[in-house]
């Protein structure tokens, strides 16, 4: 994310006021941290598991099974004939933005990064598969029958804002290739839950409502090739996607990232089609004129992106966390969880499985000759990634409300996400500083071929 610009002294931000100089400014330059997304992940984390463990606990369940009510004349939005509850408002909707957000990204990569190069996006992706596979059997091993087996796809998953943050934390000792490579794996680990969700989690089909999900899906296609940039009507079109897949059986929030993928991520204008412009000279239609050419050089996925990622990293996923990290817990509650197979399955798949199914997966495509480690990484770098890659949170947390209905197997595995991100954030942390310092820690690319 981009810092910040500097504040004009003529803003209340960029003014000598008090409130401006003491909390303005900072929040500004907290918000322009890399690390600044996992850390307020973490702490409506923290916030959430304090609430719902304190006297008021009653407050926080209250709060988040309060029914949202939304209509129009007969028209209701409502959850197998009830209103939606704030939490099913959080994960349903907001999500949605989240996962358009992912989509942007997906794109963007594969359009113009790491992933439009061949060999370089190999490595990345023989990496996510094995983070996917092998962290899937993990867990089938603890649970191979009965309602728990469908939880194998809770440690698939890799939270980038933790992740990303984490690496962060470490400075100069992690490369910017090794960033790039872990937020590559991240990238396609969120296509192969995409997929997961999609094909696995999905509720009995209503077709109708699907057909009508495809109809919207083509025009926004058409739309697209013929040039159409008008923002309100594809606002329009994405609210009509989503709730059909909202009523489709297919969950709400692969309308997200179907609209972000389909977003344009090539300019409208090249660079040099964007003449200099001498504002002060310019009328109302001139500089009405020039503001089209100046944002029409620049994608739509872009700006979309740009103006999305703190909303979805800065409130959005802090509230999914507040909404959903808050279980209660007792002596009784983790000594059921530490006897559970869904718990030992997820803390298993999430701190063994990423590790050995990532690291293997990369060090089989570079003996293989399929690609080339990021350059200046070592197997060790490879290894304390792939325990990074273990935390998984956000998406894990939320493929458990997809996988299990007993509120009980939810508990469970929220322990085991929460106990298995925290024991591969540390694991990797600890193998990462013993790790000499990469070459190139501030420039560098994956080896080109």
């Amino acid at each position: 994310m981009a810092a910040p610009q500097p504040a004009s002294e003529q803003t209340w931000l960029g003014s000598d006021r008090p409130l401006a100089r003491t909390i303005g400014r900072p929040v500004m330059r907290f918000l322009g941290i890399e690390a600044a997304g996992g850390i307020l992940l973490m702490v409506a984390t923290v916030v959430a598991l304090v609430w719902a463990n304190s006297p008021w606990s009653g407050s926080y369940h209250d709060l988040w099974h309060t029914e949202f009510h939304l209509g129009i004349g007969d028209f209701r939005l409502e959850h197998h004939g009830h209103a939606l509850t704030l939490t099913e408002v959080v994960n349903d909707a907001l999500m949605a933005v989240f996962f358009f957000v992912v989509g942007l990204e997906i794109k963007r990569e594969l359009v113009d990064g790491h992933l439009r190069n061949r060999r370089a996006a190999l490595l990345p992706a023989a990496g996510a598969l094995g983070g996917m596979v092998v962290p899937a059997a993990v867990y089938l091993v603890f649970n191979q029958s009965g309602d728990a087996s469908t939880g194998w796809g809770i440690p698939m998953a890799t939270d980038i804002a933790f992740a990303v943050g984490i690496l962060s934390l470490l400075g100069n000792r992690i490369s910017t290739p090794l960033k790039v490579f872990l937020l590559s794996l991240a990238i396609v680990d969120d296509i192969g839950a995409i997929i997961v969700i999609a094909v696995f989690y999905t509720s009995d089909l209503a077709t109708g409502w699907l057909a009508l999900a495809a109809a919207t899906t083509v025009a926004v296609v058409v739309l697209t090739r013929l040039k159409i940039w008008y923002m309100p009507l594809y606002i329009l079109l994405g609210l009509v996607l989503w709730y059909a897949m909202f009523r489709s059986g297919v969950h709400a929030t692969i309308a997200g990232v179907i609209m972000g993928l389909l977003t344009p991520a090539g300019a409208l204008l090249a660079p040099g089609e964007v003449d200099p412009i001498d504002v002060v000279s310019l009328d109302a239609e001139g500089l009405r004129s020039a503001k089209f050419r100046m944002n029409e050089s620049v994608s739509v996925a872009a700006r979309l992106e740009r103006n999305l990622h703190p909303i979805t990293g800065f409130v959005i996923i802090p509230l999914f966390a507040l909404a959903n990290a808050g279980i209660e817990i007792s002596g009784d509650s983790l000594r059921n969880a530490l006897g559970s197979g869904v718990t030992i399955g997820v803390v298993s798949g999430l701190v063994v499985g990423k590790v050995v199914g990532v690291s293997l997966f990369t060090i089989g495509a570079v003996r293989l000759g399929i690609s080339a480690f990021p350059s200046g990484a070592t197997v060790r770098h490879i290894v304390g990634v792939s325990a990074i890659a273990g935390i998984g949170f956000t998406v894990s947390l939320f493929v458990t409300g997809l996988a299990f209905d007993d509120l009980v197997l939810q508990d469970e595995a929220k322990v085991g996400i929460l106990a298995g991100s925290a024991i591969a954030a540390m694991v990797g942390v600890v193998i990462l500083l013993g790790a000499r310092s990469p070459e190139g820690s501030v420039e560098g690319e994956y080896p080109r071929g």
